[in-house]
């Protein structure tokens, strides 16, 4: 009786379903909590930070800094040009973007993918590479200047709208394409039979059905452009913007409470701007139907021709810019002894190739752990409810409405003081490597939550039924099918660091740089010739990772055709 009873009082031990299921929750916890930690450490507490330097008066808090740069005429001068700016290449960079993308996805002719390959060109180099190959190309003593026998004042708003087209038209090419493929063709044989002619149809249905699109293109480009430091650091001249306002109050008058300031004013056009084109993203994905037959054009030769023409016209043009800074790198005195010479790869000044090597560090560790980061959150986000994912999911997005300017103040107001033990992190590499990540933490999080989207449901199902918990189910099922937008984000946050340079010019120091303020220091001491020489080396390990992606992605291709072949 004694026995039974002792028996009766000995704990129930948990069974091996229940264990396993507390062993599900907890992985699951992991996967969510370790990044949103590192959300709320390296993206939101920057954020109030910078808000709180913005705010700061003495000892106290109040408005008297945003009086006074809202009662200062250099302010509002920036303003209106960033705006200006702004306004002006969006509306060439959607033109030409849309004339790329017509020709491309609209229109019948070879060569298609000569256009696809030179109009990414620019995103392969930091953005002030446009704005050397133009001063290479039409300065003082540019290549069609001198031809020309005329002095072109290519400093100011001319040159700084032709470099920040240049940079932006990538994107606007991307977005407006993405719009038109998805078209129906069977609409426009419709439309055909009904008798309406190539205009009417134009008109009536291209238009309209890619005007999300559009709006969606024209929103990320004024974001970009409005944001963008380099190509107005080195070609703007007197021409001052909102983000060479933050730098001169930064660095040059190390007025960081000021910086806040204008850094906090340039974050509300570029908050407004990225929600509309969320909106715009929305409104296209939900106009989108399954089913779809792809538009395959007929030859014509008025129109292909034409658009083949203005197509390769923009393409030599951005090929222009980016080779005179190769070829610039390898003469000897330009313009005046133009034989060819390697002595600019002999770099001295600014700590040599040191910063090179560091950047492809810090960008493989951002890439690397960035990867790591939105595939476990992306993981954990699907076993929990809608309430709580919600949210998080709201603050993953949000990065991409802070420019980069603003996220690097913010990582200098908040790492650069002794009140917290992240002081610690100040003047590493690994603060650059995080800051790389969480700048672009949006792009991989979107791309990884897209793989995960395209995930069949029933190959968890199968998985769970079978006894697989989380984490071997995350392991053999999960990752492989997704693998490739997981390299898709892999080499896309390595190149993108890889070039960066609103995000870090704030946190670099004497012994500590990147490739691309290496850049602008060599441009900055009149070294053009060795910052084009060092501009080609980071190109050189962009293009590497390019043709590495591609040839990662081409062999996961095959070896998952030949496994379905078997």
């Amino acid at each position: 009786m004694s026995r039974v009873s002792e028996t009766s009082r000995m704990p129930l031990q948990p069974s091996r379903q229940q264990r396993a299921l507390d062993a599900d929750r907890l992985l699951t916890l992991g996967c969510v909590g370790l990044p949103l930690i590192g959300l709320i450490l390296f993206f939101a507490y920057p954020m109030v930070i910078v808000f709180l330097r913005s705010i700061t008066v003495g000892d106290s808090y109040g408005v008297g800094n945003y009086t006074e740069v809202l009662g200062s005429a250099g302010f509002w001068r920036a303003t209106r040009h960033s705006l200006v700016m702004g306004g002006a290449t969006t509306m060439l960079s959607v033109f030409l973007g849309f004339l790329i993308a017509q020709g491309l996805y609209r229109c019948a002719f070879r060569g298609k993918w000569i256009i696809r390959s030179i109009i990414v060109l620019p995103l392969l180099a930091p953005s002030l590479v446009q704005a050397l190959g133009l001063i290479f190309l039409l300065g003082r003593n540019g290549v069609i200047s001198r031809a020309l026998g005329v002095e072109i004042e290519i400093y100011g708003f001319g040159g700084l709208l032709i470099a920040n087209t240049l940079y932006a038209l990538p994107q606007a090419v991307m977005i407006i394409g993405a719009a038109l493929v998805l078209l129906d063709a069977r609409t426009y044989e419709a439309a055909e039979v009904m008798g309406a002619s190539p205009w009417r149809q134009f008109r009536d249905l291209t238009l309209p059905a890619a005007r999300f699109g559009i709006l969606n293109a024209a929103f990320v480009c004024f974001t970009i452009t409005i944001t963008d430091f380099g190509n107005a650091a080195v070609i703007g001249g007197d021409y001052s913007v909102l983000a060479t306002e933050i730098y001169s109050q930064v660095v040059g008058q190390r007025n960081f409470n000021m910086g806040a300031v204008v850094g906090i004013m340039l974050l509300l056009p570029t908050v407004i701007s990225y929600s509309i084109e969320r909106q715009a993203m929305k409104r296209q994905q939900a106009g989108q139907t399954t089913g779809q037959v792809a538009y395959r054009p007929i030859f014509s030769p008025l129109r292909d021709l034409s658009m083949a023409a203005v197509s390769a016209l923009i393409c030599a043009s951005i090929v222009a810019v980016i080779a005179i800074v190769v070829y610039a790198s390898f003469v000897k005195l330009w313009p005046y002894n133009m034989s060819l010479t390697l002595k600019h790869y002999d770099i001295t000044l600014a700590g040599g190739y040191s910063s090179l090597w560091m950047t492809i560090i810090v960008s493989l560790a951002a890439a690397i752990g960035g990867t790591i980061a939105v595939f476990l959150l992306g993981l954990g986000l699907r076993r929990l409810p809608q309430a709580l994912a919600q949210p998080i999911q709201i603050l993953a997005a949000m990065p991409a409405a802070v420019p980069g300017m603003v996220l690097g103040l913010a990582y200098i107001l908040t790492f650069n003081s002794t009140a917290t033990p992240l002081y610690l992190l100040y003047g590493t590499a690994a603060l650059i490597a995080i800051i790389n990540f969480y700048h672009y933490h949006t792009q991989g999080f979107l791309t990884v939550m897209t793989g995960f989207r395209q995930l069949p449901p029933a190959l968890e199902e199968a998985a769970g039924s079978l006894g697989a918990g989380l984490g071997r189910t995350a392991r053999d099922i999960v990752a492989p099918f997704i693998a490739p937008m997981l390299v898709s984000v892999f080499f896309f946050l390595f190149m993108r660091s890889m070039v960066t340079l609103s995000a870090v010019v704030f946190l670099t120091t004497p012994n500590l740089s990147v490739a691309a303020v290496t850049i602008m220091r060599l441009d900055d001491a009149g070294l053009t010739s060795q910052a084009a020489a060092f501009s080609t080396c980071v190109m050189a390990v962009v293009c590497v990772a390019v043709l590495s992606m591609k040839a990662t992605l081409a062999l996961m291709g095959r070896r998952s055709r030949s496994r379905g072949a078997v």
